[in-house]
């Protein structure tokens, strides 16, 4: 049953990745990479790790995907790069990064072996085990991700929001106010001039 359980959990946590990077959508990317996070979850709980599974699903699933969704929805389209503004470079980089990729899951599956289950203490994926291998032998590793995490934050923040506007002083108000009325006076004087040239077109005929 487990054997099962994990192919399914493993071919949808492929597809769903996939849909991740596939999608244009960016909502429906969010809820791909959602379906992406429970699959992952599953796996965990497969390996005896219950308490990341249930971090990844209530912190991930939930907190982060909530701040994802909500970055979307507020930055909306204004956020996506159009062509003209990539770099050269940057195609023949994802290549490169997707080959490296491709070979090191074939290296991992053909090189993985599926006999018998080893020993797992009962200890092993609770919170006690979690956190002890943290602050000790993942110390720094643990820092380093928490940094490029805020790092991550704050970079979209900055990046989405883009440049914050800049208040008008009272002279500038009155300049603008100035240039709106002087553009209404010659978009009627315009109009006036319009309507009166059918009029003048039919006495000339006359």
């Amino acid at each position: 049953m487990s054997l099962v359980v994990f192919f399914i959990a493993a071919i949808a946590a492929i597809a769903s990745a996939v849909a991740v990077v596939a999608q244009r959508n960016p909502f429906v990317s969010a809820l791909a990479l959602l379906g992406n996070l429970a699959s992952l979850a599953a796996l965990m709980l497969l390996l005896e790790a219950q308490f990341v599974a249930a971090a990844q699903i209530i912190v991930y699933a939930g907190a982060i995907m909530v701040m994802f969704l909500f970055v979307i929805a507020y930055v909306g389209p204004k956020s996506e790069i159009g062509a003209g503004d990539r770099k050269p470079w940057q195609p023949v980089l994802a290549i490169v990064a997707g080959i490296l990729i491709a070979v090191q899951v074939v290296v991992v599956v053909f090189g993985a072996s599926f006999g018998e289950a080893a020993a797992v203490d009962a200890t092993y994926g609770g919170p006690g085990a979690i956190g002890a291998a943290l602050v000790t032998d993942y110390l720094l590793a643990f820092e380093v991700v928490s940094v490029v995490l805020f790092l991550a934050a704050v970079a979209g923040v900055v990046f989405g929001t883009g440049a914050r506007p800049r208040r008008l002083t009272a002279d500038e108000v009155l300049v603008k106010e100035g240039e709106s009325a002087e553009a209404r006076r010659r978009a009627a004087s315009r109009a006036l001039i319009d309507a009166a040239r059918p009029a003048r077109t039919g006495e000339a005929g006359r």
